[in-house]
Parts: C-alpha cells; structure tokens; sequence
C-alpha cells in the first residue's frame, strides 16, 4: 500500500470555477487547469481579469484587427463596427493603425467575441490561427492605463565631456517626447529653440478634447522635467541672478522639506536637440494605451514608415505594470507597435518603470521591503527597445536604485538594457510639480524628481548626442542600441539590475 498526501485544494488561479480562467474561455472551450497550460483565447487574459470583476461597468478595450481577413484591415474594421454597433449601439469607436479602441462591458464584449466567431467563414482561409474561431478581430486588450514612471548627471554619463571633444550636442536630431506635454514658455528650452521643428512635423495632443496646442503646455509638470533632461540649456553671464531649483529632503523627524539650491549653468544631454512634443498623458500624470499606440502611429506617418526619416527618436518614460502570468511579455499592443517603429528606422527609449521592489511580512509580523523580479513595465519589454533602469548620480558606490525595475521580462529575455541617473535628477519645472516646490521656494524654476522616468531621457539624450556626431546611423536604431550597450560601464551589479551598465556616452563615441 503507498502512502498518499491529503488532497489539498487548488490555489484560485487552477480552479476550474476561477471566475478570471472561465471568462477568457469560449463556450465549450476546456479550461486550463495549469499555469503551463495556456488556450488560444480571443480575450487575452488581463483583459478577462478586468470582466470578472467589472460587473455593468464598461471596460476600455484595444483591439486587435485581424490581418487575415479576407478584405484585409479594411474590412476586417467595417465588419467589427458593425459588430459592435448592433451589440452597443452608437458608442465612441477609435481607429488607430490596426488597432480600434472602444469601451464596452463584460457581456457586450463575450457578445463581440462569440458574434464575430459565428461568422461566415470564407472558403480560402481558415477561422483562425488558433482553436478559439475568429474572424475579424485577433485579440482584444485592456486599454490599459500609463503613467508616469517618475545638473550633475551629464557628468556621470560622459556627456560633457563628449559635448567638449566632439561638440556632440544633438544638433538637428529631433526626438519625440510621449508625455504630459512641453511647457514651451520655460526658458530652458529658449536658448536653442528646441520646441521649433523643421516643416512638416508638428506637435500633437492625443487626447480626446484636448487641443494641438495645449501639447507644449505642461499642468502635470513630468514631461517638461524629462525634456529638460533629454535636450535644452540655460548658462548665465557672470553677474546675473544665480538660477534657483528646489530639492526635497527629510529632516530628523522624517518630514519632507524642501532646499533651495543655486545655479549658475544647466544643460540636457543634448542641448541643441530638437523636442517633439506628443501629449500622451492628462494633467493628473494618467492616461492610456490607445494615445500612445496614436502617438506612435503619428510618428510612423511623419517617417512615411522610414521612407523620409523627420524623427529620429522617441522617448517613453511612460508605462504601465506587467503581470508575466499574462504570457505576453513583449507582446502586446504597444510593444508591438514599438518593434514596429524601431524596425523603421527610430530609436526607441523606455523607463523599465518603478515597481521593482515589494513588501512582506516577517515571521515577527513586521513589514520589510524587498526588491522583485520580473517587474519590468511595458513598453519595456518590447524587444527592440532600449529599456532603461535607474542609478543615483554615484552609481558605482550606490549600484542600482532600489525602486528600479528588474528583469528578465516574463518570457526571460535579458532587461533592463542600460541604466542611467534617475534618483534626485533636477530639471525644468512646469504644472503641478512646479507649484508644489514654489511653496518653499517661490523663485524656483528647476525642480528634482526620480524615477526611471528621469534615467530614460539621459539615455535618449545619449543616443541623440551620439547620432549628431556619427549622422551615418541615422535610421540605424538597431545598431545605435548595440553601440550604447557595448559601450556601457559595467558597474559590477547583476545582468537583471543594470543590464549592460551605465550609459557611457563618450566611449560611445569613441567606439565607432
């Protein structure tokens, strides 16, 4: 006779009544009763973690059009509409690309996804790649939310010293920045007129009521502090008022207060770039996915998909968090998109974002921090991007910032790419994180702030620095990556923390 354990229950993620695995299902599909199972489902699994708990309210969807479709995109959209439109009625339906964005409820979308697979098949081409039939639609998302992954750092990375040895200072790169917009009025754009943009290229807002215009406006504050990182620069003559920041510390007590801090000089990476605002984020520092797959594909249609290359770069120090148990590491929406953007000819830069530690319970029932791993953001894990990490101002004594993200990414690739400076990083000030600082100190027009969201511009700053000098790589992002990593300082902390190293621009430079 052997011995046999108790059967013990299952954890509610291999239940076979786990309301989020029987909503991803189709009727008369089976239900994965493993992790290591996963069915072909036109609802992708974070979005059926949303229906099982929205109950009546509408939930904002992206959805994938299906290629395959015998009129192609084209008609694969009209026969979606007309899907949705005798399932809701008359709702706000968004096209962008090959992707439509809408909101509905749980049942109005199980609704779409059972309609859609009753249609008439076409006789040349099969329902679907997969078991679960589809005709039109290949998968739907969540619209997911992204926010913001929120002097001295030019030397830390080499960057002056490399503006001195090679005037390698960005001039005539332009580089899009996706954020909460560019305050244009801050004078540390002003210099070299970065907010000016060559004919044909214009700054744009991609949110729903919200003008062209007000896309270098900034009430939020975090895209103007990321600008002035990446690109722009105040230097004083000798007898003028010294430029005055506010930086934040705690006092004995642990009281947040604020410092005044004097200036005479202060640049980005690289000054003389050119800065295209795309206005992706609301003025609370939120948004959404379908503005920034709107914003790339605006970007796609500048570069005439990289036949006329007008943007050079972007900059992502947005993002949202990734749970790996959604076995789609990189292969969203957004990362998808992006991918298809570096493939064109654009070098894209992302924020690894800030969710790289957690907390636990000891066994004496105190909470402790500890770092986690598989915590980097989309549109960090799009392959083909270079996914930034964050250090202090003295990496090689403090390595990596605890808040940083680490890899792999869920599907083990290496991530992070690079880390750059993104603990205490001071900037142009705007909106709301200008206000707060202007309480203590009323003159300041620079502000710190940390994140990846600042460690992201130092490295789009690099790349746009590099590429000013070595113009041959233009429409190379491939190979602009490659050169960044292999020229990176290895500051002796583990592939998952720092990726490659510190971003090194001057051995950048120099290795070509």
């Amino acid at each position: 006779m052997t011995n046999q354990r108790p059967q013990q229950p299952l954890p509610a993620e291999f239940r076979l009544d786990d309301p989020a695995t029987a909503a991803a299902a189709q009727p008369g599909s089976p239900v994965p009763t493993s992790p290591a199972l996963v069915t072909d489902s036109v609802i992708s699994r974070p979005l059926a973690e949303l229906m099982a708990h929205a109950g009546a309210e509408p939930i904002g969807i992206v959805l994938e059009l299906r290629g395959a479709h015998p009129e192609g995109i084209g008609g694969a959209e009209a026969h979606v509409r007309r899907l949705i439109s005798g399932i809701a009625g008359e709702v706000p339906v968004w096209v962008v690309g090959t992707y439509l964005t809408t909101a509905l409820t749980s049942e109005q979308i199980r609704a779409l996804v059972q309609a859609d697979a009753a249609a008439p098949t076409h006789p040349t081409i099969a329902p679907g790649a997969g078991p679960a039939p589809r005709w039109g639609i290949h998968r739907i998302w969540p619209n997911f939310e992204v926010r913001a992954l929120i002097h001295r750092t030019v030397i830390t990375t080499k960057c002056e010293a490399a503006h001195r040895a090679f005037n390698a200072e960005g001039k005539d790169i332009v580089w899009a920045v996706l954020d909460s917009g560019i305050d244009r009025d801050h004078p540390h754009f002003a210099h070299y007129h970065n907010l000016d943009l060559p004919d044909g290229v214009g700054h744009r807002s991609f949110l729903p009521g919200v003008t062209d215009d007000e896309a270098i406006t900034d009430s939020a504050g975090h895209g103007t502090h990321v600008a002035g990182i990446l690109a722009g620069e105040q230097v004083l003559a000798e007898d003028a008022e010294p430029l005055v920041a506010a930086t934040w510390y705690q006092d004995d007590r642990g009281d947040t207060r604020v410092e005044r801090l004097e200036l005479h000089a202060i640049r980005g990476m690289a000054p003389q770039c050119h800065l295209l605002s795309c206005k992706v984020l609301r003025d609370d520092g939120s948004g959404d996915v379908a503005a920034v797959l709107a914003a790339l594909q605006y970007i796609q249609d500048l570069n005439n998909d990289g036949r006329d290359l007008r943007v050079h770069g972007v900059n992502l120090s947005v993002g949202y968090p990734f749970d790996p148990s959604w076995f789609a590491a990189g292969l969203t929406p957004v990362c998808r998109e992006v991918d298809r953007l570096v493939r064109s000819g654009v070098v894209v830069v992302a924020a690894a974002g800030n969710t790289g530690y957690g907390y636990a319970q000891d066994t004496a029932g105190q909470r402790i921090r500890f770092g986690l791993d598989l915590t980097i953001n989309d549109p960090g894990n799009a392959d083909l991007a270079i996914t930034v990490g964050s250090t202090s101002a003295r990496p090689h004594l403090f390595g990596i910032s605890y808040f940083s993200s680490k890899g792999p990414t869920g599907d083990g690739r290496l991530k992070p790419d690079l880390v750059a400076p993104g603990e205490r990083v001071v900037s142009a000030g705007a909106g709301a994180l200008l206000s707060k600082a202007r309480e203590a100190v009323p003159t300041a027009s620079y502000v710190e702030n940390s994140g990846t969201s600042m460690a992201a511009p130092h490295v789009s700053g690099a790349a746009a620095a590099f590429l000013s000098v070595h113009r041959e790589f233009l429409g190379r992002p491939e190979d602009v990556k490659r050169i960044l990593l292999e020229s990176a300082t290895d500051l002796g902390r583990t592939r998952d923390f720092q990726g490659l190293g510190l971003v090194d621009v001057m051995r950048a430079i120099q290795l070509v």
